[in-house]
């Protein structure tokens, strides 16, 4: 029943009113205001904004949000999600709710049939990961009272968009130093997306440690890829193929440092007598390589834990959105050596 009190109080719109300016029936301000995908595009469009410029509230009796928290990656496979499922499992448990994980399909933007069904499942909030959020995909979430934040963005957010992340550059400058500092001087890095901001702060790190060292970064040994072990595989072995192929190379995951590890053993090389190799993340199997990962670690579980803790607080009106960046450090395995001399 779409009874015309709901959402109503002393001086408070209700959906009859809405429905009324918007031209359309009561029905269809309910199927908006409960996500459903029968609404065209522009009727949506038109009752979201009165919604929102009318002031309408949901009712406050009975809960409005399921006790769910969404963590949404744009893929599911990738051993790093791990950790930020745990992390957010922590809190979410410590205040009664249960993660749920979905697929947005891109994380240029959550796809439109992701966005439908966040709004029909209607969770106490929003985690993405390596995403950004376009304004229209802000005012559908804000419309429906569903809070968001994003862990390690892809691009620099909107002053308005809370998020959490990790010291990147200097993550790149750590790894690229400890190469640097033990007589490196060819060191190739292979990197994200050129569309991540985190793939472009690591790869800054690199330029800065080398330029520290007083070293060129050679453009031929600088590879994007796509933090996955194949793509680390495929610009290990272009690399070692160069005339001067590097003696190190510093992997922007640790996906991408065992696909280096395995082009290496295919190349005859042995590391880290003949290369040395720095990873990224510290994921669990990374000490479990062979040899163990020099690596740099990532607080991937933290991050999880401080996106989900913002996402739960209490809003406070007027209060700035908040951005997060933890500290990365380097851990010392068995991957790095000073270079035989040529």
């Amino acid at each position: 029943m779409y009874g015309n009190d709901d959402g109503v109080g002393e001086g408070r719109v209700t959906l009859a009113t809405v429905a009324r300016k918007a031209g359309v029936s009561l029905p269809t301000v309910s199927k908006v205001l409960n996500g459903r995908a029968d609404v065209s595009r522009t009727t949506r469009a038109k009752v979201e904004h009165l919604l929102r410029s009318q002031g309408y509230r949901r009712r406050p009796s009975g809960p409005s949000h399921a006790p769910l928290v969404e963590l949404v990656f744009h893929e599911l496979e990738s051993v790093w999600a791990v950790e930020l499922i745990l992390g957010a499992e922590n809190i979410a448990k410590a205040n009664g709710a249960t993660v749920v994980l979905t697929e947005s399909g891109t994380r240029q933007a959550p796809a439109e049939d992701w966005i439908e069904g966040v709004l029909r499942r209607r969770p106490l909030g929003v985690v993405l990961v390596f995403s950004t959020l376009p304004e229209p995909v802000k005012r559908r979430l804000r419309s429906h009272d569903i809070p968001f934040v994003i862990i390690d963005p892809a691009g620099d957010p909107d002053p308005d968009v809370p998020s959490v992340g990790s010291a990147n550059w200097s993550g790149g400058l750590a790894a690229t130093r400890h190469l640097t500092e033990r007589g490196h001087r060819r060191v190739a890095v292979i990197t994200g997306p050129e569309d991540l901001m985190c793939s472009l702060a690591r790869l800054d790190g690199y330029r800065s440690a080398m330029a520290m060292a007083g070293l060129d970064a050679d453009p031929a040994l600088v590879r994007y890829g796509d933090f996955h072990v194949h793509s680390g595989f495929g610009h290990a072995m272009d690399l070692l193929a160069l005339p001067d192929p590097p003696t190190a190379i510093f992997a922007g995951s640790d996906l991408q440092a065992l696909g280096v590890l395995q082009a290496a053993r295919l190349r005859g090389l042995s590391v880290p007598r003949d290369l040395s190799v720095v990873g990224y993340d510290d994921v669990s199997l990374a000490q479990w390589a062979s040899p163990p990962l020099t690596t740099i670690h990532q607080p991937l579980r933290h991050m999880a834990e401080e996106a989900t803790r913002m996402l739960l607080q209490p809003v406070t009106p007027g209060r700035a959105a908040q951005r997060i960046e933890l500290a990365t450090r380097l851990v010392v395995r068995q991957t790095t050596a000073a270079p035989v001399r040529r």
